[in-house]
């Protein structure tokens, strides 16, 4: 198995995941990096895969399908009926999805949207805008409670997990972690060596850097505590979530 990131749009990737000259797109916001993407690696597509139902995740599926008709589109279950696409199979949680040899796990990860999931494939977790390089995404259609939730689901995946997020937004996630946990040698030593682009990082990465994993650390509960929250990991997380939106 191969995967090629596409930068799309100003800061997005798409991914195709490549097996035996076909290949699966994850998250295609515009059709026309896609097919450069699939010129360039020589290979066929045959399935989109699309972690949740924002535009800027799902813009290039109608034009794609037009021009590779029959070719399968998955969505989680409760995103589906928000984007106006003909999709082939809906997913839950634990559900799998085959694709030539490869089969991917389905993981449910409410809370950027209700329906959003993550594929994960030989060891890789194309996590969309739940868990990002260094940071997560904004709580926008569930509660913090449901984000936590999604989040320790993920950080559970094995150290050696290869993360593959939806946005590039790791130099700014990082300088914010610095700012919760300023003494995390571990933030530093990774925003220092910070290159573009910043995919994949690991699980053993964000579990020691990512301020959104690390909502039962004393030092994350002390900075979270200075901005009135309580101990306890969901109302930290929720407080740093806060914190991170209206960071400069």
């Amino acid at each position: 198995m191969q995967v090629v990131a596409v930068p799309c749009l100003k800061d997005n990737y798409a991914y195709l995941v490549i097996d035996a000259g076909r290949a699966v797109v994850v998250d295609p916001s515009e059709a026309a990096p896609i097919e450069a993407a699939l010129a360039a690696n020589n290979v066929t597509l045959g399935a989109i895969w699309a972690t949740h139902h924002h535009w800027d995740h799902t813009g290039g599926i109608a034009d794609l399908v037009a021009a590779h008709p029959g070719i399968d589109v998955v969505i989680g279950a409760t995103d589906a009926d928000k984007v106006k696409v003909a999709f082939t199979r809906t997913v839950n949680d634990g559900d799998e999805v085959a694709f030539g040899s490869l089969r991917a796990k389905v993981i449910h990860n409410p809370g950027h949207t209700l329906g959003a999931v993550t594929f994960l494939v030989e060891g890789c977790a194309f996590t969309g805008d739940t868990l990002f390089c260094g940071g997560c995404g904004r709580v926008f259609e569930g509660d913090a409670g449901m984000m936590h939730g999604a989040l320790m689901k993920l950080a559970a995946l094995p150290d050696d997990t290869k993360i593959y997020c939806g946005h590039e937004y790791t130099a700014s996630n990082l300088k914010f972690a610095a700012a919760v946990e300023p003494d995390n040698a571990a933030i530093a030593t990774r925003l220092a060596a910070l290159v573009t682009p910043s995919v994949p990082s690991t699980m053993a990465e964000e579990r020691a850097t990512n301020p959104f994993l690390r909502a039962a650390d004393p030092a994350v509960i002390s900075a979270a505590a200075a901005k009135g929250s309580q101990p306890d990991p969901v109302s930290v997380f929720a407080a740093i979530r806060e914190w991170k939106n209206n960071f400069k």
